[in-house]
């Protein structure tokens, strides 16, 4: 039985206010949308409200305990990622380091889009953590810089290089949700 296509989430990873992140994660989504080889969308983390620590455990620590979200938010956020086959985090570096990451994404394939220094920082620290999540990352990934990729450091002016950049991040990322979907379906 063939497999269908993977479902694949562009995930804003920021909710700050002035944040970049929604416009390079709405020019992802518009290279991903002239793509036939997976269904991608478009995840705001902002819509769920998710608050910092409230929760009583992580996320990691409430999977691994067997316990269930408490929260509204938390437990709407789980269930819109829970059927993914993988996704792409666009992150900024805040502080020369990344944003939260929540146990949904366990075991799915994700590199990342980032910005600002080219987020070289924020992508190393980043696989780190999606390792103990058990998250197959993925190369290469669209490193964005603030000087050539936005205007006055605000308006996101991709270089034109970055397109292209984008549809090799998704060759490797698809193929690896192909992988994942025929290991969750047992073929």
């Amino acid at each position: 039985m063939p497999l269908q296509r993977p479902t694949v989430d562009i995930i804003v990873g920021s909710t700050r206010p002035g944040r970049n992140a929604e416009a390079v994660a709405h020019w992802a989504a518009a290279i991903a949308a002239a793509r036939y080889d997976a269904l991608f969308e478009l995840v705001d983390t902002a819509d769920y409200d998710l608050p910092l620590l409230d929760e009583p455990l992580s996320a990691l620590a409430t999977a691994r305990v067997g316990l269930e979200y408490r929260q509204p938010h938390t437990k709407a956020w789980s269930d819109r990622i829970a059927g993914d086959d993988g996704f792409v985090v666009v992150t900024p570096e805040y502080d020369f380091r990344h944003s939260g990451v929540a146990e949904e994404l366990d075991r799915l394939p994700a590199p990342g889009m980032e910005r600002q220094g080219g987020g070289v920082r924020t992508v190393g620290q980043l696989r780190h953590v999606m390792a103990e999540l058990q998250v197959a990352t993925v190369v290469p990934e669209v490193s964005l810089q603030r000087l050539t990729d936005f205007e006055n450091y605000t308006d996101f002016k991709p270089a034109e290089a970055r397109a292209g950049q984008s549809d090799a991040m998704l060759d490797k990322l698809v193929a690896w949700s192909v992988a994942r979907m025929t290991v969750r379906a047992g073929v």
